[in-house]
């Protein structure tokens, strides 16, 4: 599934409609391949996306559960955590050292050898 994709069920405060919206055209993008369609194919994609969210918001009012309702904010800070353990590089980088690196007469400005 697509990750850009959030589950939107179950939360306190409930889903708004740009949010159905949003993941609705966020599927029609995924199954068309288009971020943005042309204009032969702009009425389908936009039709799709009513249809989706229109139908996508029938669901979501119609699915019952007797777990407790999520917390936004909880539930933002376990993904931002998932997704630093995922992709460690994009974690804020380190502090530059305090003595800056110097080079050498000896060295051209690649620090490949002597001049």
């Amino acid at each position: 599934m697509c990750r850009n994709i959030k589950m939107l069920f179950n939360f306190d405060p409930p889903a708004t409609a740009e949010e159905i919206r949003a993941a609705s055209l966020q599927f029609v993008r995924k199954l068309s391949g288009f971020n943005k369609p042309s204009k032969a194919n702009e009425a389908a994609f936009t039709s799709a996306v009513e249809a989706i969210t229109e139908i996508s918001t029938e669901l979501l009012q119609s699915l019952e559960t007797s777990a407790p309702a999520k917390n936004r904010e909880i539930e933002a800070a376990k993904a931002r955590k998932r997704s630093a353990n995922r992709h460690p590089s994009r974690r804020a980088p380190a502090a530059p050292s305090s003595t800056p690196a110097t080079s050498t007469s000896s060295e051209n400005t690649l620090g490949v050898g002597p001049n």
